[in-house]
């Protein structure tokens, strides 16, 4: 490994002042918000008792994998809008690759993970709290152990890859797609490794999340109209989340090390876009959670009045 890069230069989503001033404004009430849906949907999942099923259980990690996803960058894009020096040190760099891998991935598995819920919830009602109340911390653990795994496979590849050169990276975060254009030397097979390794997760998991979507619907025939309007109500929202996560991340991982001057509003869409949305979505489509924030807001201000 050649040390002679110490730091990087981040370009940005842009470099017109103007711009910036605007990116630095938006993309901090963005932030922020999202921080504060993802926060609200944890509080109030951790105090309510009518959230206890397994599906809130995952929801709840959810939340709080796309908060930390969020903070990986957005801090630092947000910075840099305003910022003279754009510098990232090399440890800096590598812990921001392993921090946005590991997060990722860990939201995508617990989506995995709320598509197997559903799945048993609805094809297999009368056995569902057998099959999933014992399980969700161990399923969780999987998930984070599967995250790690994962997210050490990248980082592996990134600090094998030699810089001796050029270290302006034309993005606004630490990925391995820039990284690969810095380096000084053959990455050809380095980019398969990329490719094999966080495309196919993303892709399989997508076609594995769409088709038992795709089973649930079917096997909602056989359910009553008040049974169909709930699960449908809450699968949407499921299949909502699905696309708009996995989207971008297989147009990103799973292609040739080439760059496109789309690839930085993408990756703002599944690194921020997508952590501020879930909380909405899962919010606005799901009564139990409507309700429980309604009972958790009354009961602050009662509170609040009796002090």
């Amino acid at each position: 490994m050649n040390h002679s890069v110490t730091e990087f230069i981040l370009f940005g989503l842009t470099q017109d002042a103007e711009k910036q001033k605007a990116i630095f404004g938006v993309f901090l009430i963005l932030y922020f918000g999202t921080l504060l849906g993802n926060f609200l949907i944890v509080v109030t999942i951790k105090t309510s008792r009518t959230l206890g099923s397994p599906m809130y259980f995952f929801l709840f990690y959810l939340s709080f994998a796309d908060a930390c996803l969020s903070t990986t960058t957005a801090p630092r894009l947000i910075v840099d809008a305003v910022s003279q020096r754009k510098t990232i040190s090399y440890n800096e760099c590598m812990t921001q690759v392993f921090a946005a891998h590991f997060f990722g991935c860990m939201e995508i598995f617990i989506l995995i993970l709320m598509a197997l819920d559903r799945y048993v919830a609805i094809c297999k009602p009368l056995h569902y709290m057998t099959i999933m109340s014992r399980r969700v911390c161990v399923l969780v653990a999987v998930a984070g152990v599967g995250s790690c795994v994962h997210s050490l496979g990248q980082i592996f590849l990134a600090l094998s890859l030699p810089f001796c050169g050029p270290n302006v990276i034309d993005h606004y975060l630490c990925d391995l797609q820039p990284l690969l254009q810095l380096a000084c030397t053959d990455t050809y097979v380095i980019n398969l490794l990329l490719v094999s390794n966080s495309g196919a997760i993303c892709t399989v998991s997508f076609v594995m999340l769409m088709f038992s979507y795709i089973i649930i619907l079917h096997s909602l025939r056989n359910h009553s109209a008040e049974g169909r309007r709930k699960a449908l109500s809450t699968c949407i929202s499921h299949i909502i989340v699905v696309i708009l996560s996995f989207g971008p991340c297989i147009f990103i991982y799973t292609r040739p090390a080439t760059t496109f001057p789309m690839d930085k509003v993408i990756a703002v869409f599944y690194t921020l876009g997508t952590s501020l949305l879930n909380p909405l979505i899962y919010t606005l489509r799901n009564a139990e959670v409507k309700n429980a924030m309604r009972k958790l807001w009354s009961k602050n201000l009662i509170s609040d009045d009796t002090q």
